[in-house]
């Protein structure tokens, strides 16, 4: 046996287990590393306002933590409008259940000559086996719900943690990354730096003020038209409509619309009309203006990312993935060497000129060799006729 065999076939068991053991490390820390991600993200999304506050003598951890309070205020303000109306929903249904549930008897009753009671119905589910199973089952699926929610409550604790160290120790962590660097490595990765913070700062902010004319714009709609809860439908559908991509101008513009069915079937044709117009104002008018020096890629590049970021994030991936692109394309915009284009009729889509026969000439020359077409006489003249 060779020496070396031995030493080999260690190393490679060695290179085996490291692997494994890697890979196993990589999917226990898959969900940190998704949270450190997404604060990432929001750490830079809000250094713009941060660095603001600090270059005006605000200390930056008092920044952040201004700017942090801010963003809590604004989304614990969105869901507190959101549960009052699916709570005043939830109230009106149980005390009308009662009523409905007679009219619904007396239908039967009338219709299949029936004796029904609501007193005898009620006792016999309260008296049945489905019911109580069903109250076994959701006592444990209230349970598994409560866990959910505190793990969703841990994740979001700790994605506000490290967004805050991002945030208020941004410089100092720059500093450590560049320590390790050479001078002109240095300076691409400052540059890179500053790039997704004026990208995802940029998406961000343009996002946030659309989302502010949306609102505005279908307050007035609502309002003129008596649709309860017209203060908090506007915001739901300017936030949701601009910060979920894709779907969100369809989710946003479902509620609104159920909600004026129930005041008048016609109120629901007029919103869906509303959301069709301004939906095409903001794509060809308002956006471009907003967003062509913040975030300007391609709707196509838009949706191709949102997706690719969904099949590898899910929903998270869906939100970061616009700012991320953007990030990225505006870094290759800056490294990626380009040149002048020649003046080609081609670039444009066009044929240069004498190169081929027309449409026309090509059209009578197929309609010559069809079959059963006689052939030109002599000297090219019309068939049968003589060239002199």
């Amino acid at each position: 046996m060779p020496r070396w065999l031995p030493r080999a076939m260690v190393l490679a068991l060695t290179l085996v287990a490291v692997f494994q053991l890697g890979s196993w490390a990589f999917h226990q820390l898959t969900g940190l590393l998704i949270n450190i991600l997404i604060a990432f993200f929001l750490a830079l999304a809000i250094e713009p306002a941060v660095s603001w506050m600090a270059s005006r003598g605000v200390r930056r951890g008092l920044a952040t933590f201004v700017v942090f309070i801010g963003v809590i205020i604004v989304a614990a303000g969105f869901v507190t409008l959101l549960g009052s109306i699916l709570a005043d929903q939830i109230i009106k249904m149980i005390e009308g259940f009662p009523a409905y549930l007679d009219s619904v008897i007396h239908w039967i009753n009338t219709h299949f000559n029936t004796d029904l009671k609501r007193v005898d119905i009620q006792e016999g589910l309260l008296r049945s086996d489905w019911l109580r199973n069903y109250v076994q089952n959701s006592a444990t699926g209230v349970l598994d719900v409560s866990a959910q929610v505190i793990g969703g409550l841990f994740q979001l604790l700790t994605i506000a943690l490290f967004s805050f160290y991002f945030a208020a120790d941004g410089p100092r962590l720059r500093r450590a990354i560049c320590s390790v660097l050479p001078p002109a490595r240095q300076a691409e990765v400052l540059r890179a730096w500053e790039i997704a913070v004026n990208k995802t700062g940029g998406y961000i902010y343009s996002r946030g003020l659309m989302a502010l004319i949306s609102g505005v714009a279908h307050f007035v709609l609502l309002q003129a038209l008596d649709v309860p809860y017209a203060p908090v439908l506007a915001v739901w559908v300017g936030l949701v409509s601009q910060f979920i991509p894709t779907i969100g101008t369809y989710l946003a513009g479902a509620l609104p619309m159920l909600i004026a069915f129930t005041v008048d079937p016609w109120y629901a044709l007029w919103v869906l009309m509303f959301v069709v117009v301004y939906q095409q104002f903001e794509n060809y008018v308002l956006q471009p203006k907003l967003t062509s020096r913040t975030v300007d890629i391609h709707p196509a590049v838009s949706f191709g990312s949102v997706i690719a970021g969904t099949a590898l994030l899910g929903a998270v991936g869906a939100l970061i993935a616009i700012p991320a692109v953007a990030t990225l394309q505006a870094f290759l915009g800056a490294y990626v060497k380009r040149y002048d284009v020649t003046d080609d009729p081609r670039v444009h889509g066009h044929r240069r000129r004498g190169e081929g026969p027309g449409p026309i000439t090509r059209a009578r020359q197929l309609w010559a060799r069809r079959p059963g077409a006689e052939k030109p006489g002599p000297g090219g003249g019309e068939p049968g006729q003589d060239s002199s």
